[in-house]
């Protein structure tokens, strides 16, 4: 799903990038045609061979001797394998989980140069950051020509509510636009306060001066990931997801030195165990970059300093469909971003310490700082809910500290090369933008140090990922045509699949309707179809995650819908792959687990799952209640409806401790009951939890102690140590 159309993007890219619209896309397959003839590695045929099956790639890891192993299926060691195998190293890759399984599927979503390492560039008179942002800004160019089905430009306002502030900020902004020289997507401009309202209606009015729009790219990061790791799959590299390295193999050379020549993996599908040769291995595994370090040498020091970066995802109505928004300096210093994303409302993100964990998991406190952050720009009349966060995830950034560096106080998000004693290469830190040129380097290091013998040097730059070759804006409009498709769905296919959207037009079922004519929906919100499923598998898909979350992006963007539409999924995977019911029971019990844990569902459970089954007596004496707490009769109760309350009623709560009521403890009160997380309690809201406790189903409420209705149940404790109900 694509924040715009494909035929309004066909104009947004004539706007924005000076014509990178149709006769981009044709000029870009010339240089491709170009590339193939002077370079067979990368050949139309090689280009468009069918893919290997799993157990194919698993056959040839286990059996063919390799130049390279790369261990690590994220964006830049998808980008090694790509970059290897197109230069002729005959190329090997492994990934323990999913290919994008780890940040590179929880980025912002943005291809950026870096606004605010240009600011510290030019403050800080730093030429490392000038440098970084210099390269990431051409290497936004280019990502944006070899996958436009995946990518485009996007306008972000920046909101001025200072007069001193405008000429400060349009500086940096042109600064920006200078450091991308020809290729600005489009030039920054700033906007009066009518003009900033008319684009972005949502707003905060007051006290606002100006606005200034700059452009970046956004992406769907997941299935660019795969993209480019099934782009070199059809060039030759022996690939396999769900395979963990458990040990780094070593053997003397030809001077008797002892280096890295492999590794021993297993198969965690499977649970087979087998071995991989290769002449050089190089490590491009994100926050496990001092996992991989170790199992080569235990001494070492670690040189990644994971961070945890939590984003949120909104209904569409919280965002313009074609403007995001950029908070330059949060509470704390943070920059929160609040983007327009696959026809939702994408806001993040945080940034803390952390440890690396294989589930990493949004936190409550996070979200609401995000939630607060966001209600500062909007206007009064939008309230951020707590309730309308459809889904909400945590990424690990692995920022890292070079251990060569002489000033080792700094950790930045530029990249770092290491090359171990055992000639194990590592890569790590950097960014999505710059994966490409940080696979370039790393494979000119490989080459140097491992003695590799390509046979060409580096095709990267221009060369079109998977399904670019034959996409153009109005490829859609065929697939309407030619097989009965939805528009949306049309559109949603090829800005995915670009031209392999033909080939999942093909598997889809017949709807049984006069229109759409085929493609069964996995849920009836999104475009999503039953037939991408069965793709998915034949694109290396092997656990349900692997289709909730990385094939389609329905984890991502609507936790309960995807919820909703798992058994289905678990279903149709399980006639391609032969599952029994066993295994079709544990792959949704394992899905659950992940949406609870790293999707933020268990963060929403609570009172709202539970059933209300009043009679009408009970509804009528709550409802009495009700009316006395809510004394100004606005249909909710808030904190100072409590306060109040409690005043005038001082014996009922804590009477026999006689603690005072803090304004903390007064807000939690009111917590255990809010569903919604926006500072009050409906009617619905306060029956709910009058069913709860009459029922049984929760123990504990502080907004019933505090009020005096645990009268209603004799046996409720007071608990004074915090917690909801």
């Amino acid at each position: 799903m694509s924040r715009w159309n494909s035929a309004k993007r066909l104009v947004l890219y004539g706007l924005a990038a000076g014509g990178v619209g149709t006769a981009s896309v044709y000029m870009i397959s010339n240089r491709r045609k170009h590339i193939a003839q002077d370079n067979p590695n990368v050949s139309a045929e090689r280009l468009n061979q069918p893919l290997p099956t799993r157990e194919e790639q698993l056959a040839s890891l286990e059996n063919d001797q390799f130049d390279v192993l790369v261990i690590g299926g994220g964006a830049t060691g998808a980008g090694v394998a790509l970059d290897t195998t197109s230069r002729g190293l005959k190329t090997a890759l492994v990934e323990k989980f999913d290919f994008s399984s780890g940040t590179s599927s929880r980025s912002t979503k943005l291809i950026h140069g870096g606004v605010r390492y240009l600011q510290k560039a030019v403050f800080n008179l730093d030429l490392e950051q000038y440098r970084m942002v210099k390269e990431a800004l051409a290497e936004r160019a280019n990502l944006l020509k070899i996958a436009p089905h995946l990518s485009y430009p996007l306008p972000i306002m920046l909101p001025i509510y200072k007069w001193w502030l405008v000429p400060y900020y349009w500086a940096g902004i042109k600064c920006y636009d200078l450091v991308a020289g020809k290729q600005t997507l489009k030039s920054s401009y700033l906007l009066s306060k009518s003009q900033a309202l008319e684009l972005f209606p949502m707003l905060k009015k007051d006290q606002l001066v100006n606005a200034l729009v700059y452009y970046d790219g956004q992406h769907n990061d997941a299935r660019m990931n795969i993209a480019i790791a099934l782009t070199a799959a059809r060039l030759g590299a022996s690939i396999a997801n769900h395979v963990e390295v458990t040990e780094i193999l070593k053997s003397e050379d030809e001077n008797g030195k002892l280096v890295c020549s492999g590794a021993k993996m297993k198969d965690r599908i499977t649970g087979k165990e087998f071995e991989v040769k290769a002449k050089c291995v190089i490590n491009a595994t994100g926050p496990y970059t001092d996992l991989i370090r170790t199992k080569d040498d235990k001494t070492i020091p670690k040189i990644c300093q994971p961070s945890s970066g939590v984003h949120v995802v909104l209904p569409d109505y919280y965002s313009p469909e074609r403007m995001g928004l950029l908070d330059p300096s949060t509470s704390d210093g943070r920059v929160i971003f609040f983007l327009p994303w696959q026809k939702a409302t994408l806001a993040g993100t945080t940034d803390r310490k952390c440890e690396v964990t294989d589930n990493p998991s949004p936190s409550e406190e996070e979200i609401a700082f995000i939630l607060r952050e966001i209600q500062k720009y909007l206007g009064p009349d939008v309230e951020v809910r707590r309730g309308d966060v459809l889904s909400a995830w945590s990424g690990i950034r692995p920022l890292v500290l070079d251990p060569n560096a002489k000033d080792t106080q700094s950790i930045a998000r530029n990249h770092i090369i290491e090359v171990s004693g055992t000639n194990l290469i590592t890569i790590a830190g950097g960014k999505w933008t710059t994966y490409r040129s940080m696979a370039e380097e790393t494979v000119d290091k490989a080459i140097a140090v491992c003695n590799l013998k390509p046979k060409n040097g580096c095709v990267t730059k221009g060369l079109l990922l998977d399904g670019a070759a034959g996409w153009t804006p109005t490829m859609f409009i065929k697939l309407v045509q030619d097989f009965g498709l939805e528009n949306e769905v049309a559109q949603h296919l090829a800005d995915t699949y670009g031209d392999k959207a033909f080939k999942v037009a093909k598997m889809c079922s017949l709807t049984g309707k006069r229109w759409p004519v085929v493609g069964k929906r996995l849920h009836e919100e999104f475009p999503y179809l039953e037939a991408e499923v069965r793709y998915a598998c034949r694109e290396y898909a092997r656990t349900a995650v692997d289709v909730i979350a990385r094939r389609t992006r329905l984890s991502f963007l609507n936790v309960h819908a995807c919820e909703e539409s798992l058994p289905r999924i678990v279903e149709i995977m399980g006639e391609e792959l032969g599952w029994n019911a066993a295994k079709k029971k544990e792959e949704i019990e394992h899905a659950t687990v992940f949406l609870r844990k790293e999707m933020g569902l268990q963060l929403g459970k609570g009172l709202r799952d539970i059933p209300v089954n009043l009679s009408k007596g009970d509804i009528d004496k709550y409802m009495k209640k009700f009316r006395e707490l809510d004394g100004d009769n606005k249909g909710y109760i808030t904190v100072n409806d409590i306060r109040k309350h409690l005043k005038e009623e001082p014996d009922l709560y804590l009477r026999k401790s006689g603690e005072r009521v803090t304004g903390e403890q007064l807000h939690d009160i009111l917590n255990d009951v809010d569903l919604a997380k926006n500072g009050q309690v409906s009617t619905g809201e306060f029956l709910q939890l009058m069913h709860a406790i009459q029922t049984g189903a929760v123990a504990h409420s502080r907004l019933a102690t505090a009020t005096g209705l645990d009268k209603e149940r004799k046996a409720i404790p007071v608990n004074r140590s915090g917690g909801g109900v």
